[in-house]
């Protein structure tokens, strides 16, 4: 069987230039005089996360310590509860879905 390639062009970008594109325009500065304005509350909520850190350091090495010395045990129940909880949330989370 012969695939024949003589489909003719409709003027579309193809996905490498759509990504070139994509790519240029979401490193374009933002155009001069734009401002975005938080409200009080937001702006409360964002200085408390600037100064929290992603990662909780002590639980980390609490982790690396009871892995290392063959202390760290695995509920599979609260793993379990953990993962149907993240999928009924995302679930949620989706228009047009009923959880």
């Amino acid at each position: 069987m012969k695939i024949d390639n003589s489909i003719k062009s409709t003027g579309q970008v193809s996905g490498e230039n759509r990504t070139r594109e994509t790519r240029a325009a979401s490193t374009a500065p933002a155009q001069s005089g734009t401002q975005v304005a938080l409200s009080a509350g937001l702006q409360k909520y964002e200085a408390v996360l600037a100064q929290s850190p992603v990662v909780d350091s002590a639980k980390v090495e609490e982790i690396k310590s009871a892995i290392a010395n063959g202390s760290f045990s695995v509920n599979p129940e609260k793993v379990a509860d953990g993962l149907i909880e993240s999928v009924r949330s995302m679930l949620s989370a989706q228009p047009g879905t009923a959880a």
